[in-house]
Parts: structure tokens; C-alpha cells; sequence
């Protein structure tokens, strides 16, 4: 069961990643457009802060590798 757990984790983990950088990828295409006051912008802003908490819990409790620079 652990490792089902764990799978089902890193599962979650990738979706959240990949759906941060869809996110922030959308919203500077629409930030080079001008289009920072439309409602599509404000939602991608308000579930860019949802990841952003999703991934910041995952940070404090070490169970998010740092990024190597």
C-alpha cells in the first residue's frame, strides 16, 4: 500500500508542476498582449496562488526537491 501511495504522490506532484508552468506560460503570453485586467488573467492569477500554496506545502515538508541551478 505504501508504494501505491507514493506513485499516486509523485502523480500529483508532476500534475501540479506541469500545471503551474502551463499556468505562468499563459499568463505572460497574455501579459505580452496587454491583457492583464482580463478575467482569464485573473484566473490564471488566482490558480497560479492555489499551486503556488499546493507546492509550497509540499517545500516545507521536504517533499519537494530544490530545482538545481
Amino acid at each position: 500500500m505504501n508504494e501505491n501511495r507514493l506513485e499516486a504522490f509523485e502523480a500529483m506532484l508532476d500534475a501540479i508542476l506541469r500545471q503551474y508552468n502551463n499556468t505562468t506560460e499563459k499568463m505572460s503570453l497574455l501579459k505580452a498582449e496587454g491583457k492583464e485586467k482580463t478575467v482569464t488573467y485573473r484566473q490564471l492569477f488566482a490558480n497560479k496562488l492555489q499551486l503556488q500554496a499546493f507546492l509550497s506545502y509540499y517545500q516545507t515538508y521536504g517533499l519537494l526537491e530544490e530545482k538545481s541551478t
